[in-house]
């Protein structure tokens, strides 16, 4: 399944889930970066008004009042433009072969960097947006995605009564795609927000956004499925509905029966770039917490427990004696990794977190990814054909990403001067790589050798590297001289770096 997010340009061959945003939308590629615009914290928003509930649905197999949802609620859907300079990877510049037929193809027609004769382009480039998102509190407060938003030097609010605020960006989430806006502005009109939770399959559901820039458009349909987990959005646990969303539509709200806000509208799954009946919605409770923490803090940190997982199947749970096929399956645990803290093995099935039942893979992600660092969890697992509690105190997400400088001995032997992160999972797939570490900074002797910021480091003295501590492993020998290998442009090459 390919699963992104939706833009308003046409998209290669093969299945896309695009984002909503339109035209000339920012890419969505990061997933595991969770950096955020700094900010203050914001003071306490003004008295909002008070949105009456729509009456609700008056017997099943009614419709809801869809004429009073959108009368009361879309002077609060806003319209979004962005203006930015986009700087382009290589893999952007000149695909490597067989990308286009990469059912997790992101970079496409329209979309900054791409070229439709496939041909190189400018390092950097000048990109134009636009989007949706809705105002939460009367002095300004707006969601939205965070893919609309993302790399914009100049992002425009345009209300329903046409008045346009330039808007700041407070903060920007990119594992679960939210962003935080504020524009200059008071009395403003607020959606009334919901509960997720209380919506089933087959409740009626309604979009407001500005697909293809047709601002203030309304489309309904019905919740398809809950609790998705996308390739690329494990934390998040989707709404799924047949509501038709098309580019521009990203960061609208979408809304239940009663005309309450239950989801942001984020991605589709399309082979064409437009609508094809299957759309992503990300739970407005998920939305708030990335928002209570950006107003407070200016930043967004998730839990981190340090697991790979699978889906279990009929066979696999044979095999492991668990009698129903549900859980998550670990496959890997990481070294120094809250998991191996807390003492747990390849072959683990992780059931229960903290009394909330793991049906899959994806729902662990979600509910550890939506956990604070440092918060303790209890897990349930099974484990030689038993069940036992085993209790973790979360680890962050930057755990995994933590950056080495100065990464050689000081003294006589000088500075190796890289700053250094893991390959994301979206990294490793584009550049066809099972692991690296990416340059994210270079000076001292690895500048003077050559190495430049966007290398991927691939191994050391013949040695392939997969984590920064097997780089201080090497290191930590004080040696004169090391031989790196790096891929630049799609090419590996060594590159001798002098530490003496």
């Amino acid at each position: 399944m390919n699963l992104k997010p939706l833009s308003a340009a046409l998209v290669g061959a093969g299945l896309a889930v695009v984002g909503t945003a339109g035209a000339f939308d920012l890419p969505h590629w990061l997933k595991g970066d969770t950096r955020v615009a700094a900010a203050a914290p914001q003071p306490a928003p003004a008295a909002e008004r008070v949105v009456p509930p729509v009456p609700l649905i008056a017997a099943p197999g009614q419709v809801p009042n869809y004429r009073a949802i959108v009368k009361q609620s879309a002077p609060a859907v806003v319209g979004i433009t962005v203006e930015g300079t986009h700087k382009m990877s290589a893999e952007e510049q000149g695909l490597p072969d067989g990308m286009e037929d990469d059912p997790f193809f992101k970079f496409f027609r329209g979309m900054p960097g791409f070229s439709q004769r496939g041909g190189r382009q400018n390092p950097s480039q000048p990109f134009k947006g636009m989007g949706s998102g809705f105002i939460i509190s009367a002095d300004g407060l707006i969601l939205t995605n965070a893919h609309v938003v993302r790399e914009a030097k100049d992002v425009t609010v345009k209300l329903s009564d046409r008045r346009e605020f330039t808007a700041k960006v407070l903060g920007v989430d990119t594992t679960t795609d939210i962003a935080i806006l504020r524009i200059p502005a008071r009395d403003l009109p607020v959606v009334r927000l919901g509960d997720p939770k209380s919506l089933e399959v087959g409740d009626p559901v309604l979009a407001i956004g500005a697909p293809y820039g047709l601002e203030q458009t309304a489309t309904s349909g019905i919740v398809s499925a809950k609790g998705r987990s996308l390739p690329g959005d494990a934390v998040v646990p989707f709404i799924q509905t047949d509501a038709a969303v098309n580019p521009g539509n990203s960061g609208g709200p979408l809304f239940d029966g009663s005309g309450s806000v239950v989801g942001i509208n984020s991605q589709i799954y399309s082979r064409s770039g437009g609508f094809q009946g299957l759309s992503f919605a990300i739970p407005i409770d998920v939305a708030l917490k990335v928002k209570d923490q950006i107003v407070a803090t200016g930043k967004v940190a998730h839990g981190r427990l340090g697991v790979t997982v699978q889906d279990l199947n009929q066979s696999l749970a044979d095999s492991f004696g668990i009698k129903r096929v549900e859980g998550a399956l670990i496959s890997n645990v990481a070294p120094g990794s809250a998991a191996a803290d807390a003492g747990l093995k390849s072959g683990d099935v992780i059931t229960e977190v903290s009394g909330e039942p793991v049906l899959r893979s994806g729902n662990l992600s979600s509910l550890i990814g939506m956990a604070a660092p440092g918060e303790r969890v209890k897990l349930k697992v099974w484990r030689d054909h038993a069940e036992r509690t085993v209790e973790a105190r979360l680890g962050g997400a930057d755990d995994a990403e933590k950056k080495v400088a100065d990464a050689g001995a000081s003294g006589e032997h000088g500075q190796l001067g890289l700053s250094l992160r893991p390959l994301t999972r979206d990294e490793k797939r584009e550049a066809k790589l099972d692991s690296g570490l990416v340059v994210e900074d270079v000076d001292g002797a690895a500048a003077r050798a050559g190495i430049q910021t966007g290398d991927v480091l691939l191994a050391i003295n013949g040695k392939p590297v997969q984590s920064i501590d097997q780089l201080k492993g090497v290191l930590s020998g004080k040696p004169k001289s090391v031989a790196l290998l790096v891929q630049r442009d799609g090419e590996k090459i060594f590159v001798p770096v002098k530490l003496g």
